[in-house]
């Protein structure tokens, strides 16, 4: 039987949640992706509360002339400063599923640019 991508994605995203949980010290970044947006939310997973969130549709985030891999680094670098403003500044990393290149990565680097430790 073969698996559809987005059978296959739910399956790895599963099998990530198993081990990486956010803790109040260290939250989870989680990451998700459509065709046009990316979204990033850092949540403490013990007491169930989204500490800080950012995505591509945000007001601040400039997109007129910028690729989609340009953007997600946009929305890391955002989501790293609200954390880091809320006092959060290591975090786990939750790549939803998704394969760790692209838009994904470019999101990655944009925190850790702006000073998240993962």
């Amino acid at each position: 039987m073969a698996l559809t991508k987005y059978e296959r994605r739910i399956r790895i995203k599963n099998r990530i949640r198993k081990v990486v949980s956010g803790t109040e010290t260290r939250p989870r970044l989680s990451v998700y992706r459509s065709n046009k947006e990316i979204y990033a939310q850092i949540v403490d997973d013990v007491n169930g509360k989204t500490i800080a969130a950012a995505s591509s549709r945000d007001k601040d985030i400039d997109t007129a002339k910028a690729t989609k891999s340009e953007v997600a680094a946009l929305v890391g670098k955002a989501v790293a400063e609200k954390a880091l403003k809320a006092g959060v500044d290591a975090i786990a990393f939750d790549r939803g599923g998704y394969l760790y290149h692209g838009r994904v990565k470019s999101l990655a680097d944009g925190a850790r640019e702006a000073g998240l430790k993962f």
